[in-house]
C-alpha cells in the first residue's frame, strides 16, 4: 500500500514512517505542512493519506482543509485523519463524503494498540471508516436525532460501534452476540432508517452518516 504522510512533529512523523514500512506499507512521501501534503498527493497517486490536523503556517487546521481538497481532486481518495483535536466543522465535510471512499477520523492519545491502528488504516484504504469513539460522541451533537427514534437501544449500540468502523465480528465480541444476531440487527437498522436493499454496500456508511447525522456545509 502506497502512502502520503503529513504530519509537523518530526519525532512523530519518523516513527510512524518506521511502523507503516514494518506492516508493509511504502511511505511515497512524508511532508511537515498542508501544501507539501497537496504536491505529494498529486505527485504520487497514494492509496492512502494520513494526515494530522493542525499543521504550518497557523496550526489550526490546514492538514483537514487540505484533505478536503485531496477529496474534490481525488474523488474517493481514502483519508484517514491523526490528530490530538476533534476539528467539527470539517470533520462532518470530511465524514458527510465517506460514501465515496474510505475516511477515518483518530485521536493520538487514543491509540493503545498498534495492530488495531494498522487494521484501522487498511479498513480505510479499503473504502471502509475508523471513527474514534470520542469523535463519534462529540459529532453527534451537531443535531437532533428523531429519525434515530425507531431504532431499539440494542440497535443504537450496534450502530454506534458500525460508526466507530467495527465490523460484524468486532460488534458481536464488543455485545457478546453472534455474527448472525449482528447481522439481524445491521437488517433492522437498515429497514428503520429507509436504506434500501438498492443502496448496496454504501448502505453501511449511509447508517453510519445519520448516526452521526453529518450534513454536508457550503
Amino acid at each position: 500500500m502506497r502512502v502520503v504522510l503529513a504530519e509537523d512533529s518530526v519525532l512523530l512523523r519518523e516513527g510512524l514512517i518506521r511502523l507503516l514500512d514494518a506492516s508493509g506499507m511504502e511511505v511515497v512521501a512524508a511532508v511537515d505542512e498542508a501544501e507539501g501534503l497537496l504536491r505529494a498527493a498529486q505527485e504520487h497517486r497514494p492509496e492512502l493519506v494520513i494526515t494530522d490536523v493542525r499543521m504550518p503556517p497557523t496550526h489550526t487546521d490546514e492538514g483537514l482543509r487540505a484533505a478536503l481538497v485531496l477529496r474534490r481532486q481525488q474523488p474517493g481518495l481514502p483519508v484517514l485523519v491523526l490528530s490530538q483535536y476533534v476539528e467539527e466543522r470539517y470533520a462532518a465535510q470530511l465524514l458527510a463524503s465517506a460514501a465515496n471512499g474510505g475516511v477515518g477520523y483518530l485521536l493520538k492519545d487514543r491509540v493503545a494498540d498498534v495492530a488495531e491502528f494498522i487494521d484501522a488504516l487498511r479498513r480505510v484504504a479499503s473504502g471502509g471508516t475508523a471513527l474514534d469513539p470520542e469523535v463519534v460522541a462529540q459529532l453527534l451533537l451537531r443535531g437532533n436525532s428523531d429519525p434515530l427514534e425507531r431504532l431499539t437501544p440494542r440497535e443504537h449500540e450496534v450502530l454506534r460501534l458500525m460508526a466507530e468502523g467495527r465490523s460484524n465480528a468486532g460488534i458481536g465480541q464488543a455485545l457478546v452476540l453472534s455474527e448472525g444476531a449482528v447481522g439481524k440487527h445491521i437488517g433492522n437498522i437498515f429497514a428503520k432508517l429507509d436504506l434500501s436493499p438498492a443502496e448496496g454496500d454504501h448502505r453501511r456508511v449511509l447508517a453510519v452518516l445519520q448516526f452521526l447525522k453529518i450534513r454536508s456545509l457550503p
